[in-house]
């Protein structure tokens, strides 16, 4: 909820300083007593932290009685009395009447606004406290105790929360607490939002607009509101949740006095602003945190079932078992179950479970603290109409149950500190049975294989014609698997005659560079297009397959940030790739030349890094096929004459279909200081390692030096480590690379350079994906806080065939065959071998 989102976690104590300013006024008033407007009379609290009197507001020249914090010279309200009913002139007069009531009168003293008390009272007080609750007392009472306040402002709260305010219903009055804005800074009429808690089995804060919901906290977990998961204990604020038959409200108190602290609710936007700590030197409130803080807490913006996914694109996302009911940009109907509940036997359903959510709408919901986990799933299966069920609480004590009846409402995921939800399917859509069946497939083929090596074996032993029988069995699958690829490369095929005559017969003056796979060459075809030309080299041993890999996946490629393939020439020996001409070079020749760098002033390197990220953002997410790159680094970053960024060299890229979105290999390829932790160590790649070459990357473009080339005395220091501890140590501006100081927006330099080191986290599940990467550069939403990078990687790493005379190595090593069904295929070869290799025994048993 907003009052617990207010007051998280990494906030540094901040001491106010207390101003001079003090005041003979008293805080308290009797019965024969009055506060009036033409002698500016008022009450102030007995350490003068509040006072209480008549103010115009903004530029209104209307009065009204209110209250605010005494030691600020810049006056902030926090109530009003007569928000709805202002007076005209100076003729307002607050006073206890005969009745015991507390009136403010107008012109002709008619009365404009009144506070009753819950009783006659003998002897009335009107009391200011230094918590800034204005109350009504009997002195006749012997305990001054909040039981004993007959009538107190903290009940009828205006457009703020402070510390000590409960925030919610008193059951045995009826009393509700909303917090509502302001209609605007010249008026504190009520305005259109309305912050406050549902009544329900599980109450929760809520947000109105009107009669529609607007935002939701989520329930309150035992720990936090399942809403704001970066909610966590501090040394500033405790909170306090209250649930029993009598009362159901909120509270946070402070635990560090000299930081003033307020939750606002704006009218603008009906955001639940935390504002702290008074600044002197600025006049102004330091904002803390405001909710809600993105799209996805829009109010059911995914639907019915459906969950919206910040990082992802599009946001909205349906849970597992249920499918989208409306079009691909139209949510409002959510989603549908594949296949509906059974009610008549319960056996036919169960649960999924769902990590790192924010809990439905709770308007349907069912909440008991005394049942543990495992009874409330017994109870949600129990009942026809329970659809999810979790635990009540998280904090270590007992669990409790909440249950979930009908469609689940306003659910979110979050990347870290969601709560678990066990959402009950079809038992058709568990997946159980598929998962038996994968197995035992699993175990056929290991039996199929180690059976047919055993069959191969003894082939082997007996007859050498076997041996050559399988030999030519497997040379005919090889060529049937080459023409079977070369057929499906799909692109335009150049004769070697015009790639010549294009080339000046690859005339060293036309040399571009050279790559791990060969040279690339500048060509003018006869049309007059610039190309560059990709020869493979012919002492590669494997570079056909990297070849074919690239053309294979490139020509279905189309974005403005990759590279364009225009065809391929495959003649004897000859395998080349024909590209677009980029006139700018690679970006490694700019950013790490003292000369060219210049040129780069930080808006351009700022529209480079956007460009790079659009283009693995369509590569892992947006095209045919999941593509990830493996060998992301400045040099096969192209620049075209407009300086706009294409990726390039997709010889080790590989491609997943469906859902797969990572792999595994024994033959590590890329190169050094670029690749991820788990690839160089373990062979595991996915989409995150490309996002931490893409954090490298981005790290280099701000810098400008290279992650290998950055050593300091120690000589263990790389540019990883060096900008992670400037990060820590609020020093991120020393990481610039020094021509950028004069052309760069600062605030947005630092952004990146926290977006790079959200990239080089250690594990995969800590960095961001591509989508919330694309959204954390285009915008200004709180950043989370990185983790320890992987510094740097050990330096007996060897990456396969890298020669070490050359800063960047490429691999030749790592065979790549982009097949949809690579699995399918080898237990076809398989299949196909054995049976050959039977008939081969058969014939010789004959013989």
């Amino acid at each position: 909820m907003g009052i617990l989102s207010s007051t998280t976690f990494f906030i540094t104590t901040i001491i106010l300083l207390s101003f001079s300013d003090s005041s003979i006024a008293l805080d308290t008033i009797f019965g024969t007593q009055a506060i009036t407007d033409t002698e500016n009379s008022t009450l102030v609290s007995k350490y003068g932290k509040f006072e209480l009197g008549f103010f115009s507001p903004g530029s209104s020249s209307n009065r009204y009685v209110g209250i605010w914090y005494k030691d600020i010279p810049c006056k902030t309200v926090v109530w009003v009395a007569n928000r709805q009913n202002p007076i005209i002139d100076s003729s307002g007069i607050l006073m206890i009447n005969r009745t015991g009531h507390l009136v403010l009168l107008g012109k002709r003293s008619i009365v404009v606004w009144s506070a009753r008390p819950t009783k006659s009272l003998q002897a009335p007080i009107l009391q200011l406290f230094d918590t800034g609750n204005l109350v009504l007392i009997d002195k006749k009472d012997d305990e001054n105790s909040d039981n004993n306040y007959l009538w107190q402002s903290f009940d009828y709260p205006s457009d703020t929360l402070l510390p000590g305010m409960k925030f919610g219903w008193d059951l045995r009055t009826g009393i509700g607490r909303h917090i509502i804005p302001w209609k605007s800074p010249d008026d504190p009429a009520p305005g259109d939002f309305a912050w406050g808690v549902t009544l329900c089995e599980y109450p929760e804060s809520q947000t109105w607009k009107g009669s529609n919901k607007y935002y939701r906290d989520g329930p309150w977990n035992g720990l936090r509101c399942t809403g704001t998961p970066e909610l966590k204990p501090n040394l500033l604020f405790s909170y306090e949740y209250v649930h029993h038959k009598d009362e159901v409200y909120y509270m946070f108190h402070l635990k560090n006095e000299s930081v003033k602290t307020r939750l606002v609710v704006n009218q603008t936007n009906g955001y639940i602003r935390t504002r702290y700590a008074w600044n002197s030197g600025t006049q102004s409130w330091d904002g803390f945190s405001s909710m809600p803080k993105d799209v996805c807490d829009g109010y059911g913006l995914c639907g019915a079932n459906g969950n919206c996914v910040i990082w992802e694109a599009p946001v909205c996302q349906c849970l597992k078992g249920f499918t989208r009911k409306g079009n691909f940009l139209d949510w409002s109907q959510g989603c549908a179950r594949n296949k509906p509940l059974d009610c008549l036997d319960k056996h036919l359903s169960g649960f999924v479970k769902i990590s790192g959510l924010k809990l439905p709408d709770t308007t349907h919901a069912w909440a008991n603290a005394s049942l543990n986990l495992k009874e409330c799933k017994a109870k949600c299966l129990s009942k026809c109409s329970c659809t999810a069920y979790t635990d009540y609480n998280i904090s270590g004590k007992k669990s409790g149950c909440a249950m979930w009846f009908g469609d689940s409402i306003d659910i979110r995921e979050f990347q870290a500190g969601g709560q678990d939800l066990y959402v009950r399917l079809h038992a058709s859509d568990l997946g159980g049975d598929g998962e038996r069946m994968v197995k035992i497939g699993v175990v056929i083929v290991a039996v199929f294989v180690v059976a047919c090596g055993l069959v191969l074996l003894a082939c082997y032993i007996r007859q050498v014609r076997t041996r050559k029988c399988l030999k030519a069995t497997i040379e005919m699958i090889e060529n049937l698997n080459n023409e079977s690829q070369a057929e499906n490369l799909d692109v335009i095929f150049f004769d070697l005659d015009k790639i010549v005559k294009a080339t000046c017969n690859f005339s060293s003056d036309n040399k571009l560079g050279e790559g791990g796979f060969g040279p690339v060459y500048k060509g003018t075809l006869e049309d007059g297009r610039e190309i560059a030309v990709k020869r493979l080299s012919k002492s590669s041993l494997q570079g056909v397959n990297e070849f074919k890999n690239e053309v294979a996946l490139i020509a279905k490629l189309q974005h403005r940030n990759l590279v364009k393939l225009l065809g391929c020439c495959l003649k004897g020996e000859e395998k080349m790739l024909v590209y677009e001409y980029m006139p700018n070079s690679s970006l490694n020749s700019f950013i790490f030349d003292k000369t060219k760098s210049k040129l780069l002033d930080w808006s351009k390197r700022f529209h480079i890094i956007g460009g790079i990220a659009r283009g693995l953002l369509y590569l892992h997410q947006d095209s045919r096929l999941r593509i990830i790159h493996r060998d992301l680094k400045t040099s096969n970053i192209l620049l075209d004459i407009e300086m706009n960024p294409k990726i390039s060299d997709f010889g080790m890229a590989r491609a997943f279909g469906g859902n797969q979105s990572e792999g595994n290999t024994n033959r590590v390829v890329g190169t050094y200081g670029y690749m991820a932790p788990e690839y160089a160590i373990d062979g595991l790649f996915s989409v995150k390692s490309d996002v931490f070459s893409y954090g490298i990357l981005l790290l280099e473009i701000i810098c400008g030096k290279r992650n290998r080339g950055l050593y300091y005395p120690n000589h263990t220091c790389n540019l990883v480590v060096h900008a992670w501890r400037l990060w820590k140590e609020g020093r991120s501006l020393e990481l610039i690379d020094p021509w950028l100081k004069d052309s760069s927006d600062l605030s947005e330099v630092l952004r990146s350079t926290h977006i790079g080191l959200l990239c080089v986290q250690e594990h995969p599940e800590d960095r961001p994906n591509m989508s919330y990467m694309v959204l954390m550069l285009g915008s200004e939403s709180t950043l989370p806080q990185p983790k320890q990078p992987a510094y740097s990687f050990s330096k007996d790493i060897i990456v396969a065939d890298s020669p070490s005379s050359k800063q960047e190595s490429f691999s030749t090593n790592e065979i790549t065959i982009t097949t949809l069904a690579p699995r399918l295929k080898f237990v076809i070869t398989v299949l196909m071998l054995s049976l050959l290799t039977f008939q081969c025994v058969r014939s010789k048993l004959v013989l």
